[in-house]
């Protein structure tokens, strides 16, 4: 048995984000594997993901980022080790997905039972963690919050991102129309999933989304923020949705991270206040879980278990953009950051196999 293997079998490897620091400020760190406590497991991680949300967290901007220093890390999937009292005892040995917010950076991570929801056998790790967090809100934003018909046409804005490229898959599965907002190196990849690309650095967004739909679009999936929450809100046909779930252009301010939320709740607030018949929603995968718990595990089990389906039966691809070890995450959230991949940048094992920082496209 080698020293790397022997290091992560007996100790927890962490990526500690210590404050608001460049990506080469995050620490690595080890210490004991915990036990799990009545009702928990230990996951030994076999990937985990760089997400828009650690991007804001290391400036300090993502609007509930709980204090520094901690482990961030939005999802991870990786082999049920251990469990305590009260877990099944068949999980142990299984192969389990889990949304965590923060801790995922980590070779071994504890969670409650109830928040893990099992992997199909034949789907691999990396390809399966590309699908949790995104795929969960592409999923809940499409099916529990637009719900538009087959044959209606949406706006995706971002569409070759992680939560995008998820998103436009399925509303293509679903039998709609769509429009995608990228920058010209991703148009032909868009065209073969279907999608209608936009130039948003070229083209005058608002107006191109208006030649190609001129009675307007059934929905807007929008996590730009700012100016463009407006943009879209005009661009829904009647009756149209639009759903906002974020704030990428105030990624690089300063001042308070609550704030572009706050302003985009307070737009929503008032265009649901308006007798137009549109509707508009700030998405939070969040949703609920503090108040019903039970109802909130079982929707994302669900949602989360559609997806993977959707993966098994093709219609929709895991893109996995590059493979890096946990001990480099700094590169690997310089990569993310970068903008010149397309799919989600894993983190996996210090001591797995294949590990690169080359794309996978």
């Amino acid at each position: 048995m080698g020293t790397a293997e022997t290091v992560e079998n007996t100790r927890l490897v962490e990526v500690v984000l210590p404050g608001v620091v460049e990506p080469e400020g995050l620490r690595i760190q080890q210490r004991e594997i915990p036990a799990p406590g009545p009702g928990q497991i230990v996951i030994r991680m076999e990937a985990t993901g760089v997400s828009f949300a650690e991007q804001q967290m290391r400036r300090g901007r993502y609007y509930d980022q709980p204090p520094f220093p901690f482990v961030p890390g939005y999802d991870l999937v990786g082999t049920v080790l251990t469990a305590g009292e009260g877990v099944t005892p068949g999980l142990v040995g299984r192969r389990v997905a889990a949304l965590v917010k923060v801790g995922g950076w980590a070779s071994h991570v504890v969670l409650d039972a109830a928040d893990a929801v099992e992997v199909p056998a034949g789907v691999g790790a990396a390809e399966a963690e590309t699908l949790v967090v995104n795929g969960i809100t592409a999923w809940q934003m499409l099916h529990r919050k637009a719900r538009v018909r087959s044959g209606g046409t949406v706006l995706v804005h971002g569409a070759n991102g992680g939560v995008g490229t998820v998103l436009v898959q399925l509303a293509r599965a679903a039998g709609l129309k769509v429009i995608g907002t990228a920058s010209a190196r991703h148009h032909e990849a868009l065209r073969e999933l279907g999608v209608t690309p936009v130039d948003y650095r070229a083209e005058d967004v608002p107006a191109r989304v208006r030649e190609l739909a001129p009675g307007g679009v059934d929905a807007v999936f929008d996590h730009l923020g700012g100016r463009s929450v407006a943009d879209s809100w005009r661009l829904l046909a009647p009756g149209g949705t639009l759903v906002s779930y974020g704030s990428a252009t105030t990624r690089d301010d300063s001042g308070s991270k609550q704030l572009p939320v706050l302003k985009i709740l307070g737009r929503v607030w008032l265009w649901n206040a308006l007798p137009n018949g549109r509707h508009a929603y700030f998405f939070n995968i969040w949703e609920g879980r503090a108040l019903r718990k039970d109802r909130f595990r079982a929707r994302l089990s669900t949602d989360l278990t559609q997806v993977f389906q959707a993966l098994q039966s093709g219609d929709v691809a895991a893109r996995v953009a590059a493979r890096l070890p946990l001990t480099r995450a700094a590169e690997a959230l310089r990569l993310a950051e970068s903008g010149t991949v397309a799919g989600k940048v894993v983190l996996v094992p210090d001591s797995g196999d294949g590990e690169s920082a080359s794309p996978a496209l």
